[in-house]
């Protein structure tokens, strides 16, 4: 007989935490065919051994088959897809849905934060639907999940548009699991969301039940709240209440008197629910990871920036989560008392030292370069733990697995701290680390030339894969020395921590084009066209290389790697000594003739660093290579240098002379551009209250093809130390912070002139 039982939806679903696993558990029981892909490999075993477990309020424990796989086992096509991994690895996820996604098929994004908009840009807008979810539940073990009780999900097409036939379909199959609804303004619903999340946010601050949290800092959780809806009404939304938590009540301006009932409500409800501590918490004090609501409220703090609405209790409660990352112990219910005395009006970690200024009012340069400083130095251990995490990634120059890893990682850690890109550009490199190119938006500028600032960086080093076995980055005091720590991951460390600084702050900046290459250490052969091509549309660039002794380098050296290979005649050299021509004795010969060729006065040397001929000790040499080094100060040199290799003539007219290689980087001379830019650093250096020199260096970098290509550089601007390409490599703290100041001093002024 023929079944005529309704096929059921099949749903992947991507994220096997809390919120995914619970909606796997209520569709697979209502008959979906459900696959669960994560990247927790222990979490995927025990769902193949033991099905996926719920664990009921009164402990009863239910399980249900599902199929599990990692990413890297998965196989076939996607179709209907469920989004819940954590914020910070949206891009990570959707960058691995894409290629697979079906035409027709489409991601909701059940998860917490905002992160329709990103998905949207990597799959398109009509394979994206918007969701709101607010389930309290949690990942108890692998393949078990504690369930929250009910809670609230509601489904919606993206930007507002009418409810359509497939989100109708999809809350159908979702009511499985509870009181799943369809919307066209889920946009209210995340918006309150967000105010009602950062309450249960700054409870993870101490270690304590979120009701009893709420209710004894109510002053403190209705001024953060009121700050993130301010922003929400700025941008016309209007708000969706939910389960017990009504969000009128917190706007600003708001009744107290009702605020207060509305408190009664919600940390009553709270206290009935079966957790009596959030999610962020639990990966604070638990699982001891990063948490995700500091990606969650990025592009709040940043609307609130462009909108010059305060953000100050929202970016303490992110400020002291991160803090936290590191340290759990020091969950502190003082936190929260720090909050109460806190006014939402106020500025916080530099702000508090602009003058008072209208919304779009930029303040004086002194006081812009001072509050940038200020906001460094209360997060310096930040910026540490930024160097320490991506030093731990080893990525030596012809390691393509771990150049690839470190990219990845690097692409995750630039999400993190400046959200994603406006573009972004992966340039794959078969035999060498890919290039990614970045660009981000201006803020706040009000320069003529609009054309962006391009940040030059790399991220290979010249240290082996397997050095940071013995040799691991290490921090004494203000030192901190490791494989790359100068050389440069510093350098991108401040880099980003400067741009950071300035759109926390509200501060102004160009826009910016970053790019991050990783073949540099040996020689940018395969991305110096694409560096180039890059940096053609951009008015500048700042090179984040290693200082010079603190000096900014405003002159480099052009490089030329060539081979010098003599071919003579063999012989017996016993027997017949004179029969054959030596190879070896030509090119001593010709080694004296090349030294000759250095002009240190002018800036030149010339280095024969190998040497190597001949077979066995009586034979008369057929053969003899040496490999030189060329470095010039002036384009005049490298001509003269160039000339004087191609008219080498043998002295021994029985061997040849053949001459291979050519100029690896043009000559970086200090020209009036980059005069200008040095002065313009000066001046910024000044306002931090310090004297900066430049320098002209015999190293080359990868500004030595950009201001061969016609475009300004300010080179050195990275991290201050000593110790490149040896086991001495280190910098140093302060330096790191006074750096970053620099650069973010530097960027700013460069929006207003």
């Amino acid at each position: 007989m023929r079944d005529t039982t309704q096929e059921r939806t099949a749903y992947t679903i991507v994220g096997a935490g809390a919120i995914g696993g619970t909606l796997a558990f209520a569709l697979a029981r209502a008959g979906h065919p459900v696959t669960l892909v994560d990247t927790d490999r222990a979490h995927v075993d025990a769902l193949r051994t033991r099905g996926l477990v719920l664990v009921a309020a009164d402990g009863g424990r239910t399980s249900i088959p599902v199929t599990a796989t990692t990413p890297d086992d998965f196989t076939g096509p996607l179709e209907r897809v469920l989004l819940a991994v954590k914020a910070q690895a949206t891009r990570s996820a959707v960058d691995w849905i894409a290629p697979r996604l079906a035409p027709d098929g489409y991601v909701v994004s059940v998860q917490n934060g905002f992160n329709e908009e990103l998905i949207a840009r990597l799959v398109g807008g009509d394979r994206t639907v918007a969701a709101f979810v607010n389930i309290f539940a949690d990942v108890a073990e692998p393949g078990v999940i504690q369930d929250g009780g009910p809670g609230a999900l509601v489904v919606g097409e993206p930007g507002g548009a009418p409810v359509s036939d497939r989100v109708r379909a999809l809350v159908a199959d979702l009511q499985s699991w509870g009181p799943a609804r369809a919307s066209d303004n889920v946009e209210g619903f995340l918006w309150a969301k967000a105010g009602f999340g950062a309450m249960l946010a700054a409870t993870a601050l101490a270690d304590a039940p979120m009701a009893d949290l709420i209710d004894r800092h109510r002053p403190a959780m209705a001024r953060l709240t009121a700050e993130i809806f301010a922003v929400a009404d700025r941008r016309g939304v209007t708000l969706e209440a939910f389960d017990a938590f009504d969000p009128r009540p917190f706007r600003q301006g708001a009744d107290s008197a009702v605020r207060d009932a509305a408190f009664d409500r919600l940390t009553a409800w709270l206290r009935t629910q079966p957790k009596d501590r959030s999610g962020i918490w639990r990966d604070l004090a638990v699982r001891h990871r990063p948490v995700e609501v500091t990606t969650h409220y990025r592009d709040v703090v940043d609307q609130a920036t462009d909108m010059g609405l305060p953000t100050t209790l929202l970016r303490s409660v992110l400020d002291g989560l991160r803090e936290l990352e590191g340290a759990p112990h020091t969950m502190s219910e003082a936190r929260l008392d720090a909050l109460d005395g806190l006014d939402a009006l106020d500025g916080l970690d530099g702000l508090d030292r602009l003058a008072p200024r209208s919304a779009g009012q930029v303040p004086p340069a002194d006081e812009q370069a001072e509050a940038v400083l200020h906001r460094l130095e209360l997060h310096s251990e930040d910026m540490v733990a930024d160097l320490a995490a991506y030093t731990s990634r080893g990525s030596a120059s012809d390691d393509l697995e771990a150049l690839d890893a470190c990219l990845a990682w690097l692409r995750q850690w630039l999400d993190q701290r400046l959200g994603p890109p406006e573009t972004e550009e992966i340039i794959p490199c078969a035999e060498a680390g890919d290039i990614m190119i970045r660009r981000y938006p201006a803020r706040g500028a009000t320069a003529a030339d609009e054309r962006p600032v391009m940040l030059v960086g790399h991220y290979d080093t010249v240290w082996p894969t397997g050095t940071l076995a013995d040799w691991p980055f290490r921090r004494e005091g203000d030192t901190i020395s490791g494989p790359g720590v100068f050389d440069m991951k510093a350098g991108l460390v401040q880099a980003v921590w400067a741009l950071r600084a300035l759109d926390v702050l509200g501060l102004p900046r160009p826009a910016v084009t970053l790019v991050l290459n990783g073949d540099e250490e040996t020689g940018s052969l395969a991305s110096h066209e694409a560096l180039v091509e890059a940096g053609r549309d951009c008015r500048l660039a700042l090179v984040f290389e290693g200082a010079a002794d603190g000096a900014v380098k405003t002159a480099r050296k052009g490089v030329g790697l060539f081979t010098l290979t003599v071919t003579g005649s063999e012989a017996h050299a016993g027997l017949d000594p004179t029969a054959g021509a030596s190879a070896v004795d030509e090119l001593a010969r010709q080694i004296l003739r090349l030294t000759e060729l250095r002009d240190h006065a002018a800036g030149t040397s010339l280095n024969v660093g190998v040497i190597e001929g001949g077979t066995r000790s009586n034979v008369t040499a057929g053969r003899a290579r040496a490999h030189l080094d060329v470095r010039v100060a002036t384009d005049g040199e490298r001509r003269r240098i160039a000339q004087a290799l191609a008219d080498l003539r043998p002295v021994d007219a029985r061997t040849c002379l053949e001459v291979t290689g050519d100029w690896n980087r043009p000559v970086f001379e200090r020209n009036e551009h980059v005069a200008e830019l040095a002065d313009l650093a000066k001046a910024c250096a000044r306002r931090l209250g310090h004297d900066l020199a430049e320098a002209s260096v015999g190293g080359a970098s990868d500004g030595n093809f950009l201001v061969a290509a016609g475009i300004p550089v300010l080179d050195g601007i990275g991290a201050v130390g000593h110790g490149a390409h040896a086991r001495s490599e280190r910098t140093s703290v302060s330096e790191m912070i006074t750096r970053a100041a620099l650069a973010a001093t530097v960027l700013t002024t460069l929006a207003e002139k």
